[in-house]
């Protein structure tokens, strides 16, 4: 049986475990639905280098959880093509020269019970089992001291770029995990918690959380934030997405396809 993207999207959409949200971010962002799929990638962040793997290995519905075009509403995707705008242009002409379809699935995922991208990064830092009863995001660990578990994240996640605020010998044990960016208010009230050590996020605007982040580790609050990265904080996420998937449509090939993390360190 040849399967389309529809075809594959109503599946998901069947299968997922939730109703969509009125507004929704996902859905197909390039190519044509109807075109038969040959096989399905996988990925946290349909990145041009990403796109290109998959071509390679002859997948072309590209499934992400990020968005194509660097605008998690899409808004911005007619200003660039009207603008010409060189990256933009690049990565579109390569979409439509090897016929690729990228379908977005961010809401859904999130939306799961519990919620697939942060089951994956829990489950890759070996913490599934460590949840609060409860208390979904929140993992009671062995003792260790936050430069330990920084490391621990890093190499777990593939985050080469990872940074920590707070003092790397401090003792932490009551982890609160917020893969991608949740915004101030999510972190605060996590740092702000009597019974959390320490956070671990993917991102985080540095005069907002991190300053309060901060602060928090002066006053005695908490032992600090580890900031991971966005795209390796949920990688994992996506990566259990595309086991889910492979069960779900058995007459094409799944797989997945990492975004490697961009950035890099300077060694002073």
């Amino acid at each position: 049986m040849t399967l389309t993207g529809q075809q594959v999207a109503e599946r998901i959409g069947a299968h997922v475990g939730v109703a969509p949200r009125a507004t929704t971010v996902d859905g197909f962002l390039a190519g044509d639905p109807d075109a038969p799929i040959t096989g399905v990638a996988v990925t946290v962040m349909a990145t041009l280098d990403v796109l290109q793997r998959a071509a390679e290995q002859g997948l072309n519905l590209v499934i992400t959880h990020e968005p194509l075009y660097f605008d998690h509403q899409g808004a911005s995707d007619e200003v660039f093509a009207a603008e010409n705008d060189p990256v933009y242009a690049a990565k579109a002409a390569f979409v439509a020269e090897h016929g690729l379809v990228v379908l977005h699935q961010h809401d859904s995922w999130h939306d799961r019970q519990p919620d697939g991208i942060l089951t994956g990064t829990a489950r890759a830092l070996g913490w599934l089992d460590a949840e609060r009863a409860g208390d979904p995001g929140v993992y009671d660990l062995v003792p260790t001291t936050l430069g330990e578990l920084a490391a621990h994240v890093s190499r777990s996640l593939g985050a080469r770029a990872l940074r920590y605020v707070g003092d790397p010998d401090a003792p932490v044990s009551a982890v609160g995990l917020q893969p991608g960016f949740q915004g101030f208010e999510w972190n605060r009230r996590l740092l702000a918690r009597p019974d959390i050590d320490v956070i671990v996020i993917g991102e985080g605007h540095e005069w907002e959380t991190g300053e309060y982040a901060a602060d928090a580790v002066t006053a005695g609050v908490c032992a600090g934030a580890v900031v991971v990265g966005h795209a390796p904080s949920e990688q994992e996420g996506m990566a259990e997405y595309a086991r889910w998937l492979t069960d779900l449509v058995p007459e094409v090939p799944v797989a997945f396809v990492p975004a490697v993390d961009h950035y890099r360190t300077v060694t002073v």
